[in-house]
C-alpha cells in the first residue's frame, strides 16, 4: 500500500540472470511475446517504448559475439553462472504523472541511462536499454478516472571486472613468476557487486566492535549511485529509495481513494477464492464417485464353474478387495466434502451480501470521483485539514430552531 506522503523516491534493482533465464528476459523487455501474464501491459502503446540502446541481435547471440571478439572472457566460470545482469530504474508513477508524463519520462531516463553506463563500466557491456511506456498503473488509473502509465527503464548488461592472470611457478623464466601475464575482462557477477567498506563522515572505514570493517551491501551502493547521478543531473525533487520498497507514493487524497478501491478488490478476491475452492471440492467428489475400473472390467472378472460358483485368479480377488475398501473409504470422504461444500456456499452468500452492501455504500462516492475528481480531491483535503466538530456543535446544528414572541431561539 502506498505511503501517501507525497515523497518521490528513486529505485534501482539489480537482477542476476543465467543463460537459461536470459531468453525470457529478452521476450519481456523487447515485447516479443504474443500474450503476457501481466494484464496491465497495453500492446497498443508498445510503439511508445524508447530504446536508448537497441540490441543488434538476441541477447545470447550478442554475448557470444563479445566473447568471440575477445572483449569478455568466461574463463573458469561454472555452467550455471550468472552471465547477465538486469538493472531496473524507476520512480513512483505519480512523479512522472505530476511532471507531464511521457516526454518528461523520456528525458529522465535519458539521464538515467547515462548513469547506467557508469554503473556497468562501459556502454560496450550493455546489450539493451529500453524504457517501457506501455504498462498501465491500475491503482492510479482507477483512482483518477483516467489511464495512467508507469514508466521505467530496463538495462540488460554483462557484469565484467578486470582480472590479472599471473605467471605460475612452473614458468621457466624465474623473473616472470608471480608477475602479471595478462589482464582479462572477466564475466563475474559476484566480483562486480562485491560488498564495499562503509565509510564515516570523514571518509574513514567504519569498524565493528571487534575492529573489523563494516561492509556496505552492493544493493545499497547501487541505490546510492543512482540517487547521486539523478541529483547531479538536476532532479532535486527526488529522494533516495529504500530497500525492498516497490510501493507507489501517491498523494493523500489518492491514497484514501485507493484504500476504498482496495477494500472492494479484497472482497471480490475472497469471493473468487471461495468459488474456486467450491469448484475444486466438486471435482474431488466426482473423482471419489468415479469407479476405479470400468463396468466391463468388473463384469469380466471370474468364471462360472459347473457347480454354479465363481472362480477367479488371486490377482482378480485382490483387485476386488482393494476396490471394495476404497469404496467404503470414499463414502466417508464424500460425506465430509458435502458438508464442507454447504459451509462454503453459506460463506459465499455472506461475503456476497457484504460486497453488495459495500458497493451500495460507496456508490455515490465512486460516481462523484469519476465525474469530478478535482472537486472530490478539494473536498477531501478540506475535510481532512478541518478541525473535528465537537459533539455540542453537531447536536445544536441538528436541533430545529424555535421562535418565541417573535424572537428566534
Amino acid at each position: 500500500m502506498a505511503r501517501g506522503d507525497g515523497i518521490h523516491r528513486t529505485n534501482a534493482r539489480n537482477m542476476r540472470l543465467t543463460a537459461a533465464k536470459i531468453g525470457n528476459a529478452q521476450q519481456h523487455n523487447e515485447r516479443e511475446k504474443e500474450s503476457y501474464v501481466n494484464q496491465d501491459i497495453v500492446p497498443e502503446r508498445t510503439h511508445l517504448n524508447v530504446h536508448f540502446k537497441k540490441p543488434t541481435a538476441g541477447y545470447a547471440e550478442m554475448f557470444e559475439q563479445l566473447k568471440k571478439d575477445g572483449i569478455i572472457s568466461t574463463r573458469g566460470l561454472k555452467e550455471d553462472a550468472f552471465l547477465y545482469g538486469e538493472l531496473v530504474f524507476d520512480v513512483n508513477t505519480a512523479y512522472f504523472h505530476n511532471h507531464g508524463g511521457y516526454d518528461f519520462a523520456k528525458q529522465f531516463y535519458t539521464d538515467a541511462y547515462k548513469s547506467a553506463i557508469e554503473i556497468v563500466g562501459g556502454e560496450q557491456y550493455i546489450l539493451s536499454a529500453v524504457m517501457h511506456a506501455d504498462e498501465r498503473n491500475r491503482a492510479m488509473s482507477d483512482a483518477l478516472g483516467q489511464d495512467v502509465y508507469h514508466y521505467h527503464l530496463h538495462v540488460v548488461y554483462i557484469p565484467v571486472v578486470e582480472k590479472q592472470i599471473l605467471w605460475s611457478k612452473r614458468c621457466k623464466d624465474e623473473t616472470l613468476r608471480g608477475t602479471v601475464k595478462e589482464t582479462i575482462r572477466q564475466v563475474s557477477m559476484s566480483k562486480k557487486w562485491a560488498s564495499m567498506p562503509a565509510l564515516d563522515e570523514n571518509g574513514e572505514p567504519i569498524l565493528s566492535a571487534k575492529g573489523k570493517p563494516v561492509l556496505k551491501k552492493s544493493y545499497s551502493v547501487l541505490q546510492d549511485d543512482f540517487f547521486r547521478y539523478m541529483r547531479d543531473a538536476g532532479y532535486d525533487d527526488v529522494e533516495r529509495g529504500e530497500r525492498g520498497s516497490s510501493e507507489e507514493h501517491l498523494t493523500v487524497t489518492q491514497f484514501k481513494v485507493q484504500q476504498e478501491q482496495a477494500r472492494l478488490e479484497s472482497i471480490e478476491g475472497k469471493i473468487d477464492k471461495k468459488k474456486q475452492r467450491l469448484e475444486k471440492y466438486n471435482e474431488k467428489i466426482q473423482e471419489q464417485k468415479g469407479v476405479v475400473a470400468s463396468f466391463y472390467e468388473i463384469d469380466s472378472i471370474g468364471k462360472k464353474t459347473i457347480s454354479g460358483n465363481i472362480s477367479m485368479t488371486p490377482k482378480d480377488a485382490q483387485f476386488l478387495k482393494d476396490l471394495a475398501k476404497e469404496g467404503i473409504a470414499s463414502r466417508g470422504q464424500i460425506g465430509n466434502l458435502m458438508n464442507r461444500i454447504e459451509t462454503l456456499k453459506r460463506d459465499v452468500s455472506i461475503w456476497k451480501c457484504k460486497y453488495e452492501k459495500l458497493q451500495e455504500q460507496t456508490k455515490d462516492f465512486m460516481t462523484a470521483l469519476k465525474r469530478a475528481p478535482c472537486k472530490v480531491k478539494e473536498f477531501l483535503q478540506f475535510i481532512l485539514h478541518a478541525e473535528p466538530e465537537k459533539p455540542e456543535q453537531s447536536r445544536n446544528r441538528d436541533m430545529p430552531r424555535r421562535k418565541s414572541h417573535g424572537i428566534e431561539l
